[in-house]
């Protein structure tokens, strides 16, 4: 059996990027700089059995996986999970078990796709029997194709990659030869022809009914509708709004009685304009325009049109339960109920403070409330409006924060009423993974369930729809991610700490009991090589009751003797919460802290996954950015730890976080003060609509201008770099120059670095990197 890991590869491997950045017309010292990352990120001591990915056999009570056990070893590992009986060996077939026969290039489909994850480290053996040269791609996340060189007619190639990582080979004239997958171990590939072109699934026709009777066609003033058994048409209208015109998709019932087509009046969007100012492909800047609505701007308002075959007139449904929605779009999405009786469709009221999932009857357009939810400051609906369709038993399962906690709810469909709480407590339902109609069960991730435990830890837990029944299925005192048997019967439960390399753990589905211990990682050779291991630290946030956790990263070279600078990374966006809860090299913590700084990360009031309370701290308050929690939590550390120096303290982060940091030294000067602000919203009517009026509410009000860091500039009182990339489209690069402006008005020394030729997070590019690390260390070291 061939190995999967070469140092000659991984030679290659750096070569490769090196080329292929130049091949796509990286600057030569850009190219070579990527060939410096890669060489050091290869350099860097490896994680061992830190990773399983099970291949289940055909009995589908045993499975295999292979694991790193050293530089340039590994072995296989064969598990009963009815016993637990565990058997390794250096190779496959001492397991019994067949090495992966070879693949044949015409036996495959060519379906082209990005590389969607970076399993363990594994290889591809290509064996060409054409008689012509190919291209061998990898495709990237993006889906862009990244070249590899070339397989030589009749020829074989080695290439080193990693399981998931999709590979593409290509004729000379471009056309599609083989699209390849890595598998968890190195496999033979026989390129002995082009694969199949997957054939497209028979379609109805746009518009035609799943009975195939009739056909619809959207035009902007009417309906067309044809009769498919003799040809004939009729045109169909409605009394829509004045300049109001038909938009999208007919979205037919299921029994083909009805059809639903949104009507909308056409609202102009809002365009942003940005300059590159040095193109790759002329030697003047280009102007770059791209649709970009922002806080307040006007918004489509569509309708809902009923119509039925053999009526010319459609039906606007009442917009009364419907007029004031949240949406970009001038099409209203519908889902309808299998029996054809009514279609379903959500309605996000504008602001946030609303949320209905609404009925329209099939027959008479009646519209009506299935779930509705409220709230005073905003509801989560990117998160939290989660739903699962029980048709057959007539129930919707819902998740609400009604209770102040992310929970489960069992509604009935027809009437709308809840019938029951399915989860509750002073805990979040994070993630529902599988919902069992037939045993009427959830299986779902919840976080907050044990007393002395980080809140943010996941666990797996299950319970039934009737709300009896609750059991936690995991055990570890860390972040947990599963990973279920074919049948379902037993779980891989993977779970780290950011203190604690990952565990890996066999267990039974139904009581969560113990199989077996699979894998415990070993970071003992990342460890010697210096690298330090992040320390937890939790501390009262501003209420002097509520628990702030955090991490601590001190440098390669500490000290207990000497007094280091302290840094903040932070990232206080409403969306998530940030702090690392699973085990991680944490390589730009790290990057920075080396330079003798002791780095934060923490998460304040206003984030997520705490419940309502605690998040609604963020509601038209962006600035808060838990400020109060963070420098209590920091001082409080400092306390047992007399080498961080908080007469020396830094701040830095990006897009919304870099709203935070300067922030920091607006408001906090007298605590933090240096601060780099990257890409930053600073003004959240400059930014994207759907992200700002989330938590800042709609209409535009007063709270915009208070929480303005362009507004509030002349209150800057420490050292402030601001960095912007000049092409972002994330964040409009205006936000940061109109906080130039108002700083250059108001008297204030401050740096100004714009990025140029990259978009957003542009500190994170090697240059940006660089400033922002001697701007913290210009100001922060003595």
């Amino acid at each position: 059996m061939k190995p999967n890991c070469f140092n000659g590869r991984r030679i290659r491997l750096r070569l490769q990027v090196f080329l292929s950045a130049v091949i796509r017309g990286y600057p030569w010292s850009s190219a070579f700089l990527l060939f410096l990352l890669v060489s050091s990120a290869h350099a860097q001591p490896a994680i061992r059995r830190d990773r399983v990915k099970a291949t289940w056999l055909p009995d589908q009570h045993s499975f295999w996986y292979q694991v790193e056990t050293g530089p340039d070893s590994h072995e296989f590992v064969l598990i009963e999970a009815r016993t637990g009986a565990r058997e390794t060996s250096p190779d496959l077939a001492s397991l019994g078990l067949p090495a992966p026969p070879p693949l044949h290039s015409s036996e495959t489909t060519i379906e082209i796709r990005p590389t969607k994850r970076t399993g363990a480290s594994s290889g591809i053996h290509l064996v060409s029997e054409l008689d012509l040269e190919l291209d061998l791609f990898w495709i990237d996340t993006g889906g862009k194709r990244v070249a590899y060189g070339k397989l030589a007619p009749k020829s074989e190639r080695e290439q080193h990659t990693y399981e998931g990582h999709v590979w593409l080979l290509t004729r000379p004239d471009g056309s599609e030869v083989a699209v390849i997958e890595a598998g968890p171990v190195v496999t033979t590939w026989i390129i002995d022809g082009d694969g199949r072109k997957p054939e497209p699934e028979p379609a109805r026709p746009p518009g035609s009914s799943p009975d195939q009777a009739w056909g619809a066609r959207v035009a902007p003033d009417h309906i067309v509708l044809e009769n498919t058994s003799d040809g004939s048409q009729a045109t169909l209208r409605s009394p829509i709004e004045a300049k109001a015109t038909y938009r999208g998709r007919v979205s037919w019932s299921p029994d083909s009685k009805a059809f639903l087509v949104s009507a909308a009046v056409e609202v102009p969007e809002r365009i942003v304009t940005i300059i590159d100012s040095s193109p790759s492909d002329q030697q003047q800047p280009k102007v770059k325009t791209f649709p970009y609505a922002k806080p307040g701007d006007p918004l489509p308002k569509p309708q809902l049109v009923l119509f039925h075959p053999g009526t010319e007139e459609g039906l606007v449904i009442d917009p009364t339960l419907f007029s004031h929605p949240f949406t970009q779009s001038h099409e209203i999405p519908v889902t309808w109920a299998p029996d054809g009786s009514e279609a379903y469709f959500d309605y996000n009221e504008r602001g946030h403070q609303c949320y209905r999932i609404l009925a329209v009857n099939a027959a008479t357009g009646a519209v009506r409330v299935v779930v509705e939810e409220t709230a005073k400051t905003f509801i989560d609906y990117t998160k939290k409006t989660w739903r699962h369709w029980l048709h057959p038993s007539g129930e919707i399962l819902w998740m609400s924060e009604r209770s102040g906690w992310a929970h489960l709810y069992l509604h009935d469909i027809a009437t709308g009423e809840m019938k029951n709480a399915v989860t509750s407590g002073a805990w979040p339902v994070r993630e529902v993974l599988h919902v069992d109609a037939e045993k009427r069960q959830v299986w779902f991730l919840a976080s907050g369930l044990r007393e002395g435990e980080d809140p943010y830890h996941l666990h797996l837990c299950r319970v039934n729809l009737d709300g009896s029944g609750f059991v936690r299925l995991t055990e570890g005192d860390g972040n947990h991610h599963v990973e279920f048997s074919p049948t379902r019967e037993w779980f891989i439960d993977r779970w780290s700490r950011a203190d604690h390399p990952p565990v890996h753990e066999l267990r039974r589905s139904e009581d969560g009991s113990l199989v077996c211990e699979l894998e415990r990682a070993d970071a003992s050779a990342l460890l010697a090589a210096g690298w330090t291991m992040p320390e937890r630290f939790v501390a009262k946030g501003r209420d002097g009751k509520t628990d702030i956790h955090g991490i601590l990263v001190k440098p390669s070279s500490f000290d207990p003797g000497k007094s280091y600078p302290v840094i903040e990374d932070i990232y206080a966006g409403p969306h998530a919460a940030f702090a690392p809860k699973d085990f991680g090299r944490l390589e730009r913590l790290h990057e920075i802290a080396k330079e003798g700084f002791i780095l934060v990360k923490l998460d304040g009031m206003g984030t997520n996954f705490r419940g309502k309370a605690f998040h609604d701290v963020a509601w038209k308050n962006l600035k808060d950015s838990g400020f109060p929690d963070r420098i209590a939590w920091i001082r409080e550390a400092a306390k047992s730890r007399p080498w961080m120096d908080l007469s020396r303290v830094g701040i830095y982060g990006g897009s919304a976080g870099g709203q935070s940091a300067m922030r920091a030294v607006l408001d906090h000067h007298d605590f933090y003060h240096v601060a780099v602000a990257d890409c930053g919203c600073h003004d959240n009517r400059m930014d994207k609509i759907w992200w700002n009026e989330q938590w800042m509410g709609w209409p535009v009000d007063e709270s915009y201008a208070k929480n303005s860091n362009a507004d509030d500039a002349h209150q800057l009182g420490g050292k402030l770099l601001l960095i912007v990339g000049e092409l972002d489209e994330n964040v409009d690069p205006a936000s940061t120059t109109q906080v130039v402006a108002a700083l250059q008005k108001a008297g204030k020394d401050f740096e100004y670095m714009p990025i140029i030729g990259v978009g957003h997070g542009a500190a994170e590019t090697p240059f940006g990197s660089k400033a922002r690390l001697q701007f913290l260390k210009k100001h922060l070291t003595k």
